[in-house]
This record gives structure tokens, sequence and C-alpha cells, in this order.
């Protein structure tokens, strides 16, 4: 497995490099399956240390973790801790619930367009055509709807679009702002 560990602004020594190298291997060897690299950032906010840490794993999964404290260390290890607490569910809701996956998870190809904001006046804009900022590709996995919302609270992000394995139409998972899950299915696609 390969690890990045690199500091913003600040000096990572060799002992803080070994620290997170057996402690973060020894968190992903218990609950991760064949992970394949990560990355861990560390900064200073004000008087805290904060770390960031991504891990990708072979099954297509990110997860991702960020904790800060006064120490160092103790950023480290609070991260960590996040990140095996994550894993764990994971690995559980693998074991509950879906069945094993014998092949990679199928994905297609899509464009993703990052659209310029608003402006900051009231008036009209001139056209109603948005400004694309970058255009870049990104992949829609296909997937069942327990696995989709697995993956979008893994990664932390509050939207996922996915092809839903069952009924082969393209469908969003969303976190609501009560807290649930939203589930977006075409009517075209049953």
């Amino acid at each position: 497995m390969r690890y990045q560990i690199t500091g913003k602004q600040i000096d990572i020594g060799e002992a803080l490099r070994a620290h997170v190298e057996t402690d973060l291997g020894e968190a992903l060897e218990k609950y991760a399956n064949r992970p394949t690299d990560a990355q861990v950032v560390f900064s200073k906010s004000a008087h805290e240390y904060v770390c960031e840490a991504t891990v990708h794993l072979s099954s297509g999964l990110t997860a991702q973790a960020k904790a800060a404290a006064t120490e160092i260390y103790a950023a480290f290890d609070a991260c960590c801790a996040k990140m095996e607490k994550q894993l764990r569910r994971y690995k559980r809701r693998l074991k509950d619930h879906h069945r094993p996956r014998p092949e990679a998870v199928e994905v297609m190809r899509a464009s993703s367009y990052i659209l310029a904001a608003d402006g900051e006046d009231d008036s009209e804009p001139e056209t109603l055509q948005p400004v694309i900022v970058a255009e870049t590709q990104t992949e829609i996995p296909s997937l069942s709807v327990g696995e989709a919302v697995m993956r979008m609270e893994l990664a932390g992000v509050p939207v996922l679009v996915f092809r839903n394995e069952a009924r082969q139409g393209v469908n969003v998972v969303y976190k609501r702002d009560d807290g649930n899950i939203g589930w977006i299915e075409p009517q075209g696609s049953a």
C-alpha cells in the first residue's frame, strides 16, 4: 500500500511518518480489504493541528476522516479512530446486508461541469445559459440503493448519482436537512 504523508506549512518528521504508517496500517488491515493508497495531510489552524486522511479501497470506495487537536499526534489518533469507525461500519454493513460482489463495480462515464455562480447584483442576466468554469470526466457506478447510501455516507458527500442495478435507471440518493436519506428514482426507470 502507498502512503502519502504531507504537511501544509509544517514539517513532518520521520517519527510521525512511522507512527502514521503503523497505526493507519493496522486499522486498514483489520477492516479494509485491499486498500490501494492513503493520503494523510497535516495542517495548523490557529492553535490546533488538523489531520485529514483519505483512503482509497480496491472496491472503488473512498473513506475520509478529519480531526483536530492541540497536539499533532492527538490529531492523527482522533482522525485514525474516525477512519477505523467508518471502515468498521462499512465492513459490518457488507457482512450483514449485502451479497458479496464477485466482480468489480460497473461504471459508466459522464461529463461533470462546474458552473459559475450568479453575479452579486440583483440584475437580470443577459442570457439564461450558465457560464461553464470547468469540465471533467466522472464515473457513475452501478450499485444497489443500499450500496449507494453506504458509499455516500463513507465519502461524506451530500449527494450521489448512481445507476440502479435492479432497475437499470439513473438514480440519486441525498442527505436531507432532517438527517434522513432521500432517494430519487425517475418514473421511466422502472
